[in-house]
């Protein structure tokens, strides 16, 4: 099944979270924080600044999340989208 964006909705997946610290620390599942940052998987017709496969960063609380064939997604509009991340 697929998920098409209409208007200026964003399809985000997210990304793995850390399994270590900067010190080497081990995380346990149960202390790991969702990352804000997510790849874009799809973009409505009306957003031209963000395409697929670009990482974004959004707040935590914004959009709606979605499950769906066991994957978890989020949909957010592009006002929603704080920054691009760039390497």
């Amino acid at each position: 099944m697929k998920l098409k964006p209409m208007a200026d909705n964003i399809l985000l997946k997210q990304t793995e979270a850390e399994e270590t610290t900067a010190s080497g620390i081990i995380l346990a599942a149960t202390t790991k924080e969702k990352p804000a940052i997510y790849e874009v998987v799809s973009a409505g017709p009306e957003v031209k600044e963000i395409k697929a496969g670009d990482k974004v960063v959004v707040g935590n609380y914004t959009g709606s999340d979605i499950k769906l064939d066991g994957v978890d997604y989020k949909f957010v509009k592009l006002e929603d989208v704080l920054a691009t991340v760039t390497d």
